[in-house]
């Protein structure tokens, strides 16, 4: 078939290069091709059999329409200091604008119209004084939390209005490789149960998000798309009570802090704070699992979780950061039966494993029943658990009780960055025709900075 403009993903991203077009009146027709299902069709069964199924052919948590999007805790961050290096690209001005703009069609879907981290900068400038006692850099943003479940009914509405306006959205459809002749892209190649579908279009955007990242870095690799190698991100997710947290989730709903711990000084931060928010599982095509977090507008645990991720970056003789953060997901999966690994961290401490007595015995809870308890330690590198260890001893000054001895760490927490792809300011690769935008792109990270690059990839399509 023949299109203007094929969309692959229908992650943020995606949708919001879509949905741009039509709010700038473009009358281009747009097709968008998508592995997963509409997000009225994606359902996980942990919710009723207590534990991961392990879904084939894809994860419904990770896969289908707006992404990992729908089912996360769903929080915007609305400066352009958080959410990847967008801002380096198109600078820091037009980004912090695009935010401003890119909230508004939020709220317009129906987002909560409270704003996080804003309320009381006395409190604020505590934590602040505590951070740079500790060594820690507190990067203090607003947060617009649309939370888990009401997430999925605005990306809903997002659905609908696309559909509304004449997009053409296939689910259920992997890409395999773009179209390349003469040095342009031309379209791409889909396939459904073995349908092979031949897709030729004027522009291909490519927004695969986290997930597609390893494919990506393939397909640049196969048909010389100039990129270079990315960061991964290699970490835990910790879990405490919520009075431990308690202060810095009423005065900055997510905090988000930076610190380079001795003695490697690599960049450790935290990411995605989820007060009284639940643990979970994610797993991606090659069987990894992997945890992550979320947070619902009504249903709340007695836990808060966040991920503490250490920044890892490999250029010669060895430049694959993404494999090399499978391999430490997948050791890390083989102790825990490809579950996800818990630990205390004063069992880390202690040279330890933990047992699930131990667990039982806690104050703390895992918010991740199927969790399986052991020894994270056996499977992270030296240098990450070092840096982890050595960052949350600094956290506990800011947050005192943060390094108890119940304090939970669950592994692994990867955030897969594809290899930065280089682009002009229009988000044009050195192939003709073909655009790489959000997480896949290796230039976002999460859910508002992808948006925002669709709505201006929306609005030089809607030019062209």
């Amino acid at each position: 078939m023949k299109t203007d403009v094929v969309i692959v993903g229908a992650g943020p991203a995606g949708i919001f290069t879509a949905m741009e077009m039509i709010r700038k009146g473009s009358k281009k027709h747009i097709v968008i091709v998508e592995q997963g299902a509409p997000i009225e069709k994606r359902s996980c069964p942990k919710n009723k059999t207590g534990k991961c199924m392990n879904c084939k052919p894809f994860c419904h948590i990770t896969t289908g329409f707006s992404g990992a999007g729908a089912f996360s805790d769903g929080k915007l961050s609305l400066s352009h200091e958080v959410g990847g290096d967008l801002p380096d690209l198109i600078g820091a001005e037009t980004a912090q604008k695009t935010i401003d703009y890119t909230d508004k069609i939020y709220l317009e879907f129906g987002a909560d119209t409270h704003v996080e981290g804003i309320s009381d900068a006395e409190a604020l400038k505590e934590i602040r004084k505590r951070a740079i006692k500790a060594g820690l850099k507190l990067v203090d943003c607003p947060i617009r939390h649309l939370g888990t479940e009401k997430a999925q009914g605005i990306y809903h509405a997002i659905e609908q209005y696309l559909l509304e306006n004449g997009v053409e959205i296939f689910f259920g459809y992997s890409c395999r490789n773009i179209i390349l002749e003469n040095g342009v892209c031309l379209g791409i190649y889909a396939e459904k149960d073995g349908e092979q579908m031949e897709i030729r279009a004027a522009h291909t955007v490519v927004a695969t998000g986290r997930r597609g990242a390893e494919w990506l870095e393939s397909i640049c690799a196969e048909h010389a798309i100039t990129h270079q190698p990315g960061t991964v991100d290699i970490g835990v997710r910790v879990e405490v009570r919520n009075e431990i947290m308690e202060k810095v989730n009423k005065v900055l709903y997510e905090g988000k802090l930076i610190g380079y711990p001795k003695p490697f000084k690599n960049k450790v931060r935290t990411f995605c704070q989820n007060p009284g928010g639940f643990v979970s599982q994610e797993n991606y095509d090659n069987g990894l699992a992997v945890v992550n977090g979320h947070s619902y507008k009504e249903l709340k645990s007695e836990n808060t979780n966040l991920a503490i991720l250490c920044s890892h970056n490999f250029s010669y003789p060895f430049n694959q950061p993404i494999a090399y953060a499978q391999k430490v997901g997948e050791l890390t999966n083989m102790l825990a039966e490809n579950h996800i690994l818990v630990q205390r961290f004063g069992d880390i401490l202690d040279g330890k494993r933990t047992w699930q007595k131990e667990l039982d015995q806690s104050n703390l809870h895992p918010s991740l029943p199927d969790a399986v308890a052991g020894d994270i330690t056996a499977a992270m590198p030296y240098r990450a658990m070092t840096n982890i260890i050595n960052f949350i001893l600094a956290m506990d000054e800011v947050v005192p009780g943060f390094a108890s001895s119940e304090t939970l760490l669950y592994s692994p927490e990867l955030k897969f960055y594809s290899n930065k792809v280089k682009m002009d300011t229009d988000f044009n690769t050195n192939v003709a025709g073909l655009h790489c935008l959000g997480d896949s792109s290796g230039w976002t990270r999460g859910l508002m900075m992808a948006s925002v690059m669709g709505v201006l990839m929306g609005r030089k399509l809607a030019e062209d």
